[in-house]
């Protein structure tokens, strides 16, 4: 393909049509790529945004291996795709990023947690167990210590398969299945850093941000862009992502969650091979958006600027608890009022508790006026029935 024209023409399969391949569809749109979707919803979030929509299962060989002739390069959305289906369009020659084989070590998070232990890389002590009975087991022997985390091996996602344990009136809810059991890291702050590969080894990071749990959720519940960290130790949690990406071998975009405990150690989380929650606020707040820089990695184009151009906070827009049906969304026009606020609807029709069925994006060079911003949008903007 010649430099003059090797933008035209390009096809990107995209397994899953949810709000991060619909911002993919949107940062493709830019180039005049075709995007390809694979979704089991007619009307999922992407479908009015692709070149194309295709009625089917990820997580299903025939459906994923159905994608061939109609992509040149095929990536993902979310992780529980049919890696056999991955392996299938390779043969016929189809790139896949990520390859079935990184996938396959990192949709498991006990494949995950021991690709870290092989290779030297920081994470919090683990352990394997087959069953919660297991784990039961272990407490009761004295072998396993209180407080842990506990990790479903597979199908975890968005703050599900994920319990911990802090006494042991709790064991009795212990989630059933292959577990990664952890030690509870007392931890300062969490980070993430999203690195990208492209395949001419061009390694690029965006700079760490900061994340804030809403505990009731599991889930993010805003981020701070940059996080409030020391250059040395930004530096580090950048090195760290580097390292990483390198380690597997990934040619595309990968998110990087990270522990900074109280002691000043970085640990990895874990990492996830595609567009991810904290990396929206790039659309707006730096040179180049994670979707757009996902592009140029997956089609070895030259990496773009990471770097922010302002400081940002990004806020997700959950479903209120107690609501289940059709979505409305209160107090949408008075934040369109407020100055530097970016709002992103991600077209899901129906809203459940704590669905994320969008985010804002403050941007302000004075990071407290962005939180201010973000504390008055969380009071009035609500997502009910």
């Amino acid at each position: 393909m010649t430099e003059k024209n090797r933008l035209l023409n390009l096809r990107l399969g995209i397994l899953g049509g949810g709000q991060l391949g619909k911002m993919l569809c949107q940062a493709a749109s830019n180039w005049d790529i075709e995007t390809v979707v694979l979704d089991p919803l007619e009307d999922c979030p992407a479908s009015g945004i692709s070149s194309k929509n295709i009625k089917g299962n990820f997580r299903d060989y025939d459906d994923v291996a159905g994608m061939a002739g109609k992509a040149d390069i095929v990536t993902i959305e979310i992780e529980h795709v049919s890696t056999e289906g991955l392996k299938y369009l390779r043969e016929q020659g189809i790139e896949t990023r990520p390859s079935a084989e990184i996938l396959e070590k990192i949709k498991d998070k006990g494949l995950q947690k021991n690709f870290y232990k092989d290779n030297g890389l920081p994470t919090s002590e683990f352990i394997i167990c087959k069953s919660r009975d297991e784990i039961i087991d272990l407490v009761g022997k004295g072998d396993l210590k209180l407080p842990f985390v506990q990790k479903l091996c597979r199908e975890g996602y968005d703050g599900r398969g994920v319990y911990i344990v802090r006494e042991e009136g709790q064991l009795d809810n212990l989630l059933d299945g292959e577990s990664v059991v952890e030690d509870l890291v007392d931890i300062k702050k969490e980070l993430s850093v999203i690195v990208a590969q492209n395949g001419n080894n061009e390694v690029r990071c965006f700079p760490p941000v900061e994340m804030v749990f809403n505990y009731d959720a599991n889930l993010v519940d805003y981020l701070i862009s940059p996080a409030d960290i020391d250059p040395e130790l930004s530096g580090k949690a950048e090195e760290l992502a580097e390292n990483i990406i390198k380690k597997f071998g990934l040619y595309g975009i990968l998110a990087v969650e990270m522990f900074l405990d109280k002691n000043g150690n970085l640990l990895i989380n874990e990492v996830a091979p595609r567009p991810h929650n904290s990396g929206h606020q790039t659309i707006e707040s730096c040179d180049t958006s994670q979707y757009e820089q996902h592009l140029r990695a997956l089609f070895d184009l030259p990496l773009g600027n990471p770097e922010i151009k302002s400081p940002s906070v990004m806020l997700n827009l959950l479903g209120e608890p107690g609501h289940e049906g059709e979505a409305v969304y209160q107090g949408l026009e008075e934040c369109m009022k407020i100055d530097g606020v970016n709002i992103h609807i991600y077209g899901k029709k129906i809203t459940k508790p704590f669905r994320k069925m969008g985010h804002i994006t403050i941007v302000d060079s004075n990071i407290d006026n962005a939180l201010e911003k973000a504390d008055m949008i969380k009071k009035i903007l609500k997502v009910v029935t």
